[in-house]
């Protein structure tokens, strides 16, 4: 019988990047995909900065960069009549090349690491396939499928799984089992785990099609989205590829559509156009009742989905792939206790539902916009009339705002408050939604900064634990009980006291997935417990 110290179940952006997260950290893993080929079906079109900053550590970002759309191309989202009408309003955000200096220029904790990325999902994933296959500690088997599982008591479980093209079976141990196998995640079916919150909450019908009509397509430039409030043209390459997402309002039969009729439709003309794929489609609003049943754990589509209102979707299952990742290492490798799965389940379930609620506001702005134009008359009417009516809807359209790409507080901002291995403190202030306040209060994410040789904090982090220490204060004490238990911890002394204005204490305990586990101006009077706190080794009442 074959043997993996990690069995990973979908072969999509989370599972590849489960893969590679794990490499980095020395662990083998096998991947099995179902799929012969990386996806040809148009999803997510937007990777967040938090997804790149994730994606940097990889050593990949500039690779998907280079497979997204042109850096110097802005993120504009334009409101429209249609595209023979009038424009409405326009929300202009920069380029990833603007983006990028203006996260030098401030260089204030406010930003993110990395400009967010353009892409769709049909880019990335055949370079994340590049990656896994070009690594030696990752067994990459696409045509395969996940097929169940038995338990294997404190060994974990063994496996079996597919070709999917001959249906012959062969059978896995493995010390873990990640399923990132999408909604309809088979893992997760198997092991009885229900979904909880609303189904089919939303629905469109999805035409995905080629064009060189950019007299049409770009008469106002190259835009993001396009977006009336019927729906929204997504410009995939910003050359000749989009998406067009028509929502499905109430009377609207699926099956009495046509790709052609929606697309021209909404478009408000004929042009030369070939269709790519064509379907309608239904969204969720759930979160998996738990993320992990013993030795087997979920992340992605298979623990949580949303509408895409936001793009929280991929970009949630990035950072669950990179929360997992390192647990599963100190797992595997025997410096992590058995708390940091149910911790997973704590942090990553919690900060799901932040995502989705998320995720529900921006649809109802989308809703009222909606509505508002349903209920403004004749938009494309060329008289004084049609101009006063495009006027006012645009005027309520700024006045709405647009939260859905505007909430940094959602991207960056979310913090583990739930976790069992985080020395917490009392009386935590609010995370806004929409506005990403930098700071290192425990459960949070590092803030970034550029420090002087011009190096990202970020990348100076080691591998596993770091403490970052602004000053010189003694950090002898941490060093040595973590070589007396085992962990392994770096220490980053920047010798920096003026950075405290935003990094807020002397010292800060950096966990390998850039949340902050614990900090203080000294250390405490125990470090052996609080070193074992973090490690998921004892409960938190043990730690003091």
């Amino acid at each position: 019988m074959e043997e993996t110290p990690v069995l990973i179940a979908g072969g999509g952006p989370v599972g590849m990047t489960l893969a590679l997260n794990l490499a980095r950290y020395g662990v083998r893993s096998l991947l099995v995909e179902r799929n012969p080929t990386t996806t040809r079906h148009p999803k997510m079109d937007l990777t967040n900065g938090r997804s790149m900053e994730l994606f940097h550590r990889l050593g990949i970002d500039e690779k998907l960069r280079d497979a997204g759309v042109p850096r110097e191309n802005a993120f504009d989202i334009l409101w429209v009549t249609n595209m023979v009408g009038h424009d409405l309003h326009r929300f202009h955000y920069p380029s990833a090349t603007e983006k990028t200096q203006i996260i030098r220029a401030e260089n204030d904790g406010s930003h993110g690491a990395q400009a967010p990325l353009r892409v769709s999902q049909i880019e990335i994933e055949p370079v994340l396939k590049r990656a896994i296959d070009e690594n030696p500690l990752i067994d990459v088997r696409f045509g395969h499928r996940f097929e169940a599982f038995v338990e294997n008591g404190p060994d974990g479980v063994i496996a079996q799984i597919a070709d999917s093209e001959t249906d012959e079976i062969s059978e896995v141990r493995c010390r873990f089992l990640a399923g990132c196998d999408g909604g309809g995640s088979r893992v997760r079916r198997r092991l009885a785990i229900e979904l909880e919150g609303e189904e089919n909450v939303a629905g469109a019908y999805m035409v995905h099609f080629r064009t060189d009509d950019r007299d049409l397509l770009q008469r106002w430039g190259p835009i993001f989205h396009l977006q009336n409030g019927a729906g929204t043209i997504i410009a995939q390459n910003d050359r000749d590829i989009y998406t067009l997402q028509a929502w499905l309002l109430p009377g609207m039969n699926p099956d009495e559509m046509t790709p052609e009729g929606v697309l021209e439709g909404w478009v408000g003309t004929h042009f030369d156009y070939e269709i790519l794929q064509a379907n309608p489609w239904f969204a969720h609003f759930v979160v998996a009742e738990r993320y992990r049943e013993k030795s087997a754990l979920l992340a992605g589509d298979a623990a949580h989905q949303y509408i895409p209102t936001g793009g929280y979707g991929m970009n949630s299952g990035i950072a669950d792939a990179a929360a997992l990742s390192w647990v599963l290492a100190a797992r595997v490798q025997g410096w992590g206790g058995d708390g940091l799965l149910d911790a997973y389940d704590a942090e990553r379930r919690n900060t799901a539902w932040w995502h989705l609620e998320a995720s529900r506001r921006h649809m109802g702005v989308r809703i009222q916009i909606g509505e508002l134009y349903a209920s403004a008359g004749d938009l494309l009417d060329e008289g004084i009339a049609g101009e006063t009516r495009r006027r006012e809807l645009a005027d309520k359209i700024a006045t709405l705002g647009n939260a859905e790409n505007e909430s940094w507080g959602v991207e960056f901002g979310y913090r583990y408050d739930q976790s069992p291995v985080i020395k917490h403190e009392p009386d935590a202030p609010a995370v806004d939604p929409l506005i990403y306040r930098g700071n290192t209060w425990p459960g949070a994410r590092l803030p970034h900064v550029f420090l002087a040789d011009g190096e990202s904090i970020h990348d100076k982090l080691g591998l596993f634990f770091t403490l970052v220490a602004l000053d010189d204060t003694d950090t002898s004490a941490l060093e040595g009980a973590a070589v007396d238990i085992g962990v392994p911890v770096d220490v980053l002394r920047l010798r920096r006291p003026d950075l405290k204005t935003i990094y807020e204490r002397n010292l800060i305990l950096v966990r390998p997935d850039q949340h902050v586990a614990w900090r203080g101006d000294q250390l405490p009077d125990d470090c052996q417990a609080l070193l074992k706190l973090v490690t998921g080794c004892t409960l938190p009442s043990q730690a003091g």
